[in-house]
């Protein structure tokens, strides 16, 4: 069996303490406690892989981090996200929003509504699963007309239904 992995003296143990203490969300947390654990008593790398409930792969990404870069190599964001877009989150937004007060004003809005403006705005051809995205990426709905029209006079439909019996 392998022996315990050995961390760099980068902080003593009472700054490493500290460290630990100071993370900002949990899985920073967990990255950080990972080194401490690895520090303070000679855990192997899958015993603390199974403390932490994370992959030994993990584990060692981490360590090697530490060592190689120091406190900061733990600090690196991940490489996940959205690269490419057409439109930027503010844009994305505002054109929604558009939508949004075209319904309230009792316009209908469906898919094709929206692709087809997007593509005008965007002066190129976009695909209906782009469209579908972006209404997922902003949390909409299903978009559908309103069981009443927003002029709706209920006295006049009343006296219709009284005189047309």
């Amino acid at each position: 069996m392998r022996r315990p992995a050995q961390i760099k003296p980068w902080l003593s143990t009472q700054e490493m303490a500290i460290w630990v203490n100071d993370a900002p969300t949990k899985e920073t947390y967990r990255h950080r406690l990972a080194i401490w654990l690895t520090h303070i008593g000679p855990f192997y790398a899958q015993r603390v892989a199974t403390l932490l409930q994370v992959s030994i792969q993990s584990v060692w990404l981490w360590l090697k981090q530490y060592n190689n870069q120091g406190p900061p190599g733990i600090e690196c964001k991940g490489s996940g996200g959205r690269r490419w877009s057409y439109l930027s989150w503010p844009e994305e937004q505002a054109l929604l929003q558009s939508f949004y007060i075209r319904a309230g004003k009792g316009e209908i809005i469906n898919v094709k509504k929206i692709h087809k403006d997007i593509c005008n705005q965007l002066k190129k051809e976009v695909s209906l699963d782009y469209v579908y995205r972006l209404l997922h990426r902003h949390q909409w709905r299903k978009i559908g007309p309103r069981p009443q029209h927003p002029k709706t006079n209920i006295d006049n439909q009343a006296l219709f239904k009284k005189k047309s019996q």
